[in-house]
């Protein structure tokens, strides 16, 4: 096993897969879970890639069969959204390009699911473009916000 695997599924197992277990599990010892994800996370940005090695190794010694990529990308349309990686920006624009990534990583999560159905794949692609498309233009509407070049902010606000 290497670490930091370039994989987009490396980067999406702490948010997609360990995150959900450690909040189901500071329900029954908050501050061996806290302790955990402590760990975790030092770990993680020490080693990237360690906890996605981790879990293929659980799997390994299971004896288990999983492709992590379909189980991460059907798994991520159903993970609630932690505030971990919510704006702190209460302005329209960046709720809006919030609720346009969930709504696309919500159809992207329906795609394992769906790829052996030709036409319905095809309708799919069709709402990922557009969807990806309405991200980009809430993306465009958030660049307003950021600082140009010169150091002045574009908008005020």
């Amino acid at each position: 096993m290497t670490m930091g695997d370039e994989s987009p599924v490396t980067s999406l197992v702490v948010p997609v897969l360990i995150r959900p277990v450690l909040e189901k599990m500071e329900n029954k010892d908050k501050a061996a879970c806290q302790i955990l994800r402590a760990a975790l996370s030092k770990v993680e940005l020490s080693h990237p890639g360690f906890t996605h090695d981790l879990v293929v190794g659980l799997l390994k010694r299971a004896d288990l069969s999983v492709n992590m990529n379909e189980s991460v990308l059907r798994l991520q349309g159903s993970v609630s959204e932690s505030d971990e990686y919510k704006t702190n920006r209460t302005e329209d624009v960046f709720q809006e390009i919030h609720r346009k990534a969930v709504s696309l990583k919500k159809i992207l999560s329906r795609i394992p699911d769906e790829i052996n159905d030709r036409k319905t794949f095809l309708e799919t692609i069709k709402e990922i473009a557009s969807a990806i498309k309405k991200l980009l233009d809430a993306v465009n509407e958030v660049s307003s916000y950021v600082p140009s070049q010169s150091g002045k902010q574009v908008r005020n606000f």
